[in-house]
């Protein structure tokens, strides 16, 4: 609707300057009628431009069509320099080479004067709406009325002081008209020259002075993000296009990187709207633990690895793990993985010294990747007397194990002809992790050795409180 008033307003305006220049014959009033003829042109491009810009992104136009925008800028350039050039040529006529009687009047200054108040009305209504929108052609529209200002006020000035010579007799005074058409010129070639390299820059997609530094600096302050490698930035029309490259620990997990992913483009949005694009890269972090690296090095090989521990022997690194290998592999292959994860492992920069490899050694444990649902077999009996048995023999055990407090929900199913078991064990809630990993490995070797027909024990610690719970 903006556009289509500013269509309106330019179709008035020619009107009232052509009338003008038809029965005065100044050549300032033709050069601002030639202005207007340029701004309805203008103003058609524009109105035609944003609806077309306004279209979503297609198959073929994958980016959507806001370059539209941008193109038609161009054009309303090259006709701003036309129409420059024409006036130029004419003023300089009228200055060296044959004279124009002019016929100014009063009416006509007046006339002048209401098409500089529409000049003026329409020029901060279509800078408003082009903030609001964000339109780069709304906002060259409004550029153009408001250079039209400029330009009729100095046109106003050369017919005043035109009809003021015809009044006085200063013959000199007829120069105003041919110097207040150059007035306009170089009004028209200040904003082409300025129209012009906003369009130039926009389809060469050049970046806004001072938006990628912003975005990096912003992007890097993140959690989770070790530093802004790469941002790229384009424009098409009112909408931004950022691609952002950061680089992240490369021992988070898929789910981390989605939500980093997510934390930049929320933060790219409050500095400018745009579609922005994040591509992650897994990096060291400094000083980063060498069990990190290890899983990292594991990752790499789709393998997943479990239980690591590591500790000096004679000189050496001595690392232990547990490798899960797909459960339908043959020895040989799994074999063959584990070794080659253990090469990768000896060969890593923080454990190595001097390329020397052989003061790292590795020891792997292989285990199948459960990827089996079992089924309980129904027809094994009544398991529960079992069940009560161990419950009593694990709560006994309290006097050797001073951090238990309490063994329930003991469960003992036979699954596939092997009996297994599963419990709940509260224990001391502040002791460190470790201290409870041991103990559970404990209580379950002392199970299996009272009870040797279970082939499984599996227990789950847990602070007092949750049982409540």
């Amino acid at each position: 609707m903006a556009a289509l008033g500013s269509v309106g307003s330019a179709i008035v305006l020619l009107s009232l300057k052509t009338f003008l220049a038809a029965s005065t014959g100044s050549l300032g009033v033709l050069s601002e009628a030639l202005h207007s003829t340029l701004d309805l042109i203008a103003a058609i491009i524009t109105y035609l431009s944003v609806r077309v810009s306004d279209r979503p992104a297609d198959a073929d136009h994958t980016y959507g069509h806001g370059k539209v925008e941008n193109f038609s800028a161009f054009l309303e350039t090259g006709l701003l320099i036309l129409t420059a050039a024409y006036i130029i040529w004419e003023a300089v006529q009228r200055l060296f080479f044959r004279q124009i009687t002019i016929r100014p009047s009063l009416l006509a200054i007046g006339i002048l004067g209401i098409a500089l108040g529409i000049d003026l009305l329409r020029s901060r209504a279509l800078a408003r709406v082009a903030r609001e929108q964000m339109s780069e052609a709304l906002e060259a529209d409004a550029l153009h009325f408001a250079t039209d200002v400029w330009s009729t006020s100095v046109v106003i000035i050369g017919f005043a002081l035109a009809w003021l010579g015809q009044r006085t007799g200063l013959s000199w005074l007829r120069y105003a008209d041919p110097v207040a058409a150059l007035g306009v010129a170089a009004v028209v070639i200040w904003v082409a020259a300025r129209l012009g390299r906003r369009t130039a820059e926009a389809l060469l997609d050049t970046a806004p002075a001072g938006l990628q530094e912003r975005v990096a600096h912003a992007v890097e302050e993140l959690d989770g993000v070790l530093s802004t490698e790469r941002v790229r930035v384009r424009r098409a029309g009112n909408r931004h296009f950022v691609d952002v490259t950061v680089s992240i620990p490369r021992a988070v997990s898929f789910e981390q990187v989605h939500a980093i992913s997510d934390a930049v483009e929320r933060r790219v949005g409050e500095i400018i709207p745009a579609d922005v694009m994040v591509h992650m890269e897994p990096r060291a972090q400094a000083g980063e633990h060498i069990f990190d690296s290890i899983r990292a090095a594991a990752q790499r090989r789709g393998l997943a690895v479990h239980d690591l521990s590591a500790h000096q022997l004679d000189g050496h690194l001595f690392i232990q793990m547990h490798l899960e290998v797909d459960e339908h592999l043959s020895l040989r292959d799994a074999h063959r993985q584990a070794t080659e994860l253990e090469n990768e492992i000896r060969k890593l920069p923080s454990l190595t010294r001097n390329g020397d490899t052989n003061r790292v050694l590795v020891n792997i444990h292989i285990e199948p990747l459960g990827t089996h649902i079992a089924t309980v077999d129904r027809a094994s009996g009544d398991l529960r007397g079992l069940a009560h048995d161990v419950e009593e023999f694990v709560n006994g055990l309290r006097g050797e194990f001073h951090v238990l407090q309490d063994c329930h929900e003991v469960r003992v199913q036979e699954v596939e002809r092997r009996i297994q078991l599963s419990c709940h064990c509260a224990m001391d809630g502040n002791l460190p992790i470790t201290v409870i990993h041991e103990v559970t490995a404990r209580l379950e070797d002392r199970v299996k050795e009272r009870f040797p027909q279970i082939a499984r024990v599996t227990i789950h610690p847990e602070p007092p409180e949750a049982r409540e719970n």
